[in-house]
């Protein structure tokens, strides 16, 4: 019979790069990146976040960088639609 030896591993490629990146769960002291947190804005502005990242969000303690990044995210939304008003308006 083929057996696999005791010591090897098998790798299960079914995961996906964004499973194990929405996983990992930052410690108190680890900075979550400003990227991760402007998506999580994102994702929550039009209710589509998971729990698993609004846990991680509520976990991370600061709420400094959401604060940035929603205010952030409201101007370019806003001079976005300003933008394309303007545009549908002028033709």
């Amino acid at each position: 019979m083929d057996q696999a030896p005791e010591n090897s591993k098998t790798v299960d490629t079914t995961d996906t790069v964004v499973d194990t990146l929405a996983d990992h769960r930052p410690t108190q002291q680890e900075k979550i990146p400003f990227w991760r947190i402007m998506l999580s804005v994102i994702q929550a502005s039009i209710g589509v976040q998971n729990s698993k990242n609004r846990e991680r969000d509520f976990s991370q303690g600061k709420l400094l960088p959401f604060i940035v990044a929603a205010v952030l995210f409201t101007a370019f939304f806003v001079l976005a639609v300003m933008l394309v008003v303007n545009l549908v308006l002028s033709s």
